[in-house]
């Protein structure tokens, strides 16, 4: 009896990796989820994006040597600060 509860958790736990790798996939596929790339090579980067509620972002943008803090909604985009002095980060 005990090899049959340990197959039943091994298969309980595949099935809920399954779901959340389902639920990843479609995430992306569906846009739901932040894709923030940055070539290095541009004067212009997107650093970070943090979601707030359903309809707005948090967008915190690099031009240059500044950072400039913007929350972004669908009928509004407002800047809450500019001119950040950008931390330069070890890769």
């Amino acid at each position: 009896m005990e090899t049959f509860e340990y197959l039943r958790f091994l298969a309980a736990l595949v099935l809920v990796v399954g779901l959340i790798a389902g639920a990843a996939w479609a995430a992306r596929r569906f846009g739901l989820a932040p894709r923030v790339t940055s070539s290095g090579s541009g004067r212009l980067a997107v650093v970070s994006v943090q979601a707030i509620d359903t309809r707005r972002k948090l967008v915190l943008v690099r031009r240059d040597d500044r950072e400039h803090l913007i929350i972004v909604s669908p009928t509004a985009e407002t800047v809450i600060e500019t001119g950040i002095q950008a931390v330069e980060t070890a890769q």
